[in-house]
């Protein structure tokens, strides 16, 4: 699996980008006071159909994104997109947290709060309207938005998994 995350980041000829989404901090209280503990999310993408989440954890801010980082380039995906947008109509579910991602005409914009916004520009989705129901925690928002992108297929790879070949939609009148 790694192999193959590493060669969708070698294959594109753009190098891979990273944002980081949140920095969550924890506290342990010793006997001396608190002692401050960091994770991140990051999420990197070619902003060309591949795109990873990374979660990584330490003592300090810098290395717990560089962590991260590291984790999301071993957790490569290449999605499926047509014309900056979505294939279909799906939906990401992450625990409680449930996120509706519709394709939308050129010009429309990502339409998405801030933490699946990342992840969907990262991705090289650029027209899209997007809806969360449930949980709004940043980690569960990720993974669904991640899970709905792999759900996605677009109409050869149906066409050759059916061994049927798909027609062009009906006009509705």
């Amino acid at each position: 699996m790694a192999e193959e995350a590493l060669k969708y980041g070698a294959q594109s000829d753009q190098p891979l980008e990273d944002t980081v989404v949140k920095i969550f901090r924890c506290a342990k209280v010793v006997k001396g006071g608190r002692r401050f503990s960091f994770a991140a999310l990051v999420v990197v993408g070619d902003r060309n159909g591949t795109v990873g989440i990374g979660y990584g954890k330490a003592n300090e801010v810098p290395q717990s994104v560089e962590k991260a980082i590291k984790n999301a380039k071993k957790d490569l995906h290449k999605i499926s997109l047509i014309d900056g947008t979505l294939p279909h109509k799906v939906v990401g579910k992450s625990r409680a947290t449930k996120v509706v991602m519709v394709p939308a005409s050129a010009g429309t914009g990502v339409i998405a709060g801030s933490t699946p916004r990342a992840v969907l520009e990262y991705a090289g989705v650029h027209n899209v309207l997007t809806k969360i129901y449930g949980s709004t925690s940043a980690k569960n928002v990720v993974k669904a938005v991640m899970d709905g992108l792999l759900k996605l297929r677009d109409k050869e790879t149906i066409e050759s998994l059916r061994g049927v070949e798909i027609e062009a939609e009906a006009v509705k009148s």
